[in-house]
């Protein structure tokens, strides 16, 4: 998913003299976005220079270098809490000694809304865009919310309106967005409650995100590592897709929603493979619990959020 928002992003740059082919384009990540933003530069000639999470495998360590992409990694670090708050520090660092590179800002910049339109084109295509409910991550908020926003626009305008309406003042399809978010993120106020294994990179956050619209999403699933890992599981052995653990949990939200909801379509999003997730998930694939038995605790109030998992209507309030 972060491929189509970076190729976009890039272009835009290039295409209003923002940048020019050869400069440099910086960017901290956890992971998928540097993989995304490595491609967009290697396409369109430009430098890339990542500053990635202590998560950063072999695997995507290789990858970056074929694209020749620079990366400094953060040095290993138990607490992700810590590990983002040092790759931002070290942004600002290196933007200090360096000012001409430009800084991508995926966690900031609604440029990064940009490549989802050609996604929620085809999801309206293929589903009609009336009666649905997207569920994914929240993340950076670029790509369930920029989806959201799309697929809401009466004529696939920008459907910058929280109240449904169209940029043109018309009325927007029915659809309905679930974000899912892991405990101790801030993003919707979730910081208080820890999960004792960790905090899912990719769809919460220990900083707080310039780009999430939170008057975008209808409902909220504060969804554990624990629930997670048994939604990654189930869906590898149920559907034969291996994909990340963010996706689990997305899946158990769906399912859940179109539970709920069975007049509805139900489509989510699964961001990424499981390939860096073999030893942390799907060999502890044993600790599974039978989805069966997961359902989330309904509640009201932030205060009341507890583990393994949560739901809450958020009603497209702002905060």
């Amino acid at each position: 998913m972060k491929v189509v928002s970076a190729l976009a992003a890039v272009r835009h740059l290039l295409d209003t003299g923002v940048v020019r082919r050869g400069d440099t384009l910086l960017d901290s990540s956890s992971g998928i976005y540097a993989y995304a933003l490595a491609l967009a530069c290697h396409r369109y000639g430009m430098r890339c220079h990542i500053v990635g999470s202590t998560t950063v495998d072999h695997t995507l360590r290789t990858q970056l270098a074929v694209l020749g992409a620079r990366l400094e990694q953060m040095e290993p670090c138990s607490d992700l809490k810590l590990d983002q708050k040092r790759r931002v520090e070290r942004i600002h660092e290196i933007l200090a000694e360096r000012p001409e590179y430009h800084w991508m800002r995926q966690y900031h910049d609604d440029i990064h809304y940009l490549g989802y339109r050609a996604i929620a084109d085809r999801i309206r295509e293929a589903t009609g865009a009336d009666g649905l409910t997207v569920v994914g991550g929240v993340g950076s908020g670029a790509s369930t919310g920029a989806l959201a926003r799309y697929l809401r626009a009466a004529d696939g305008g920008t459907g910058d309106h929280p109240d449904g309406r169209s940029a043109d003042g018309g009325r927007s399809a029915d659809v309905e967005l679930v974000g899912v978010q892991p405990y101790g993120s801030v993003t919707f106020g979730a910081e208080h409650v820890s999960d004792p294994e960790i905090i899912i990179a990719g769809i919460g956050s220990s900083i707080p995100f310039g780009n999430v619209s939170h008057d975008l999403y209808d409902t909220l699933h504060w969804i554990s590592f624990d629930a997670a890992l048994a939604g990654s599981v189930d869906l590898l052995r149920r559907h034969a897709v291996f994909a990340g653990l963010s996706t689990g949990a997305g899946y158990l939200a769906a399912r859940h929603e179109h539970e709920r909801s069975p007049g509805r379509t139900v489509l989510f999003v699964a961001a990424d493979t499981g390939h860096r997730y073999v030893d942390t998930v799907y060999a502890r694939h044993r600790e599974a619990a039978p989805i069966a038995d997961l359902a989330p605790r309904d509640v009201t109030d932030r205060t009341q959020l507890t583990l393994p998992w949560s739901r809450m209507r958020w009603n497209r309030a702002r905060v």
